[in-house]
């Protein structure tokens, strides 16, 4: 046998063998209907897959439209075969029997014509979504208006916007660059939906730490107010809100390792002895405030009202570019002083807006160490602005458990970033 044929062979066994796959998940679905009264079971899917390799073989002897006449002989079948099915009472109309023996016919001409690796991906997904009917249609049954349009918003702005904005350096000192700014309107609008979803799913009554470690992902300000006004209705369970508000504000520090390190590797061996050490001051009053905390978890912490709020999101990317200018702008007319100057002002609203403005500047020829004190006073104020709030709103209970350590962390990390 020449080895042309033994390969032929064996992409036949592969083919075969995703048609099999395929009729496992449909034959073990229908396993007790009567035989003969299922369109296709284990037995035809294999064999239809196996058409497929045929038909795709005899093509490329014979001429590719071979493979079309295949393809539309067996949908001919399979329809009639469908329709007969209809007619007895009590059977089910869904087409997905239907659609997944045309798959399997497509994924055995597939292996043929070289795309082994492509059509046995393709086979395993299929049959993934065929085994998760049951968890599919009860995720629809949840699924809010609400949700749905959060969903259809973030594939406007992430897969039609993004793809078609310019990828270049424009506008005053060419200081913005219209992909890069909306890409992180993207992810923001992504931590955000993502974070909404996990807390729907998990459920927020199982642990105020849980909220707030998925809404520290989303906005940790807007969770640091939240728990302050429970901690000052609810005094026995400040200890347990206090520790949520640490997790969630500490979850800023490894955020600015991360933005600052995809952008500029370079920025990381200065950020990483301050930032480290700030959170280090935050994660561990944390923790020491979870081991002793109440047990009593309030009923009303909920997810945000919105999974996705595009104004928000579009409030984002104006920020940033108007951060942008500044920076720019700044650094053309009075040097490193306005940068920095700059980074506290921003740091009152939002870290990550400085964060990649500095972290891109520093790849442009602003100097390492300008950048990294800038993004260190963002962080700072941004953490002394959040622990003001829970002391204000929260109480004396709150200044002592969630203030403090914010306050401390701030001081070690400016001393840090000074001395650096």
């Amino acid at each position: 046998m020449q080895i042309s044929d033994t390969h032929s062979m064996g992409l036949m066994a592969v083919a075969l063998s995703l048609g099999l796959l395929i009729g496992v998940e449909r034959g073990w679905r229908t396993r007790e209907m009567e035989d003969g009264s299922r369109i296709a079971g284990l037995r035809t899917y294999g064999l239809i897959a196996l058409l497929g390799a045929v038909g795709s073989l005899l093509s490329k002897e014979l001429g590719g439209y071979l493979l079309g006449i295949f393809f539309l002989g067996l949908t001919g079948a399979l329809t009639a075969s469908y329709i007969q099915h209809q007619k007895r009472p009590g059977n089910d109309v869904s087409l997905t029997s239907l659609i997944s023996a045309l798959l399997a016919f497509s994924f055995g001409a597939l292996v043929m014509q070289g795309y082994a690796v492509e059509a046995s991906a393709a086979a395993v997904v299929t049959t993934l979504l065929l085994s998760l009917k049951s968890v599919l249609h009860r995720w629809l049954w949840l699924l809010e208006k609400k949700e749905l349009w959060a969903a259809l918003e973030l594939l406007i702005i992430s897969v039609v916007v993004l793809p078609i904005l310019p990828d270049k350096a424009m506008g005053p000192w060419q200081a913005l660059n219209p992909y890069e700014i909306w890409w992180m309107v993207v992810l923001i609008s992504s931590i955000s939906f993502v974070g909404y979803f996990a807390m729907k799913i998990a459920g927020a009554r199982k642990g105020i730490m849980l909220t707030a470690l998925f809404a520290g992902l989303v906005s940790s300000t807007a969770l640091t107010l939240q728990f302050s006004r429970m901690a000052r209705e609810s005094k026995q369970a400040a200890p347990l809100l206090a520790a949520g508000i640490l997790f969630a504000c500490g979850t800023m520090f490894p955020r600015v390792l991360l933005v600052a390190g995809v952008i500029n590797p370079d920025l990381v061996s200065l950020l990483l002895i301050p930032i480290l050490v700030m959170m280090a001051v935050v994660y561990l009053p944390a923790l020491f405030l979870l081991y002793q905390g109440s047990q009593t978890v309030p009923n009303d912490v909920a997810p945000p009202s919105t999974p996705l709020s595009l104004a928000s999101a579009l409030g984002f990317g104006a920020l940033l570019a108007v951060i942008l200018l500044l920076s720019s702008a700044l650094q053309d007319s009075i040097g490193d002083a306005g940068i920095l100057i700059l980074a506290a002002a921003s740091g009152i609203a939002d870290v990550d807006p400085i964060n990649l403005s500095l972290s891109g500047m520093s790849r442009d020829g602003l100097a390492l160490n300008i950048a990294m004190l800038g993004i260190v006073i963002a962080a700072i104020v941004n953490s002394v602005i959040k622990g003001t709030m829970a002391a204000v709103i929260g109480g004396r209970a709150l200044a002592i458990q969630a203030t403090a350590p914010l306050w401390i962390a701030s001081l070690v990390g400016g001393l840090l970033a000074v001395s650096a």
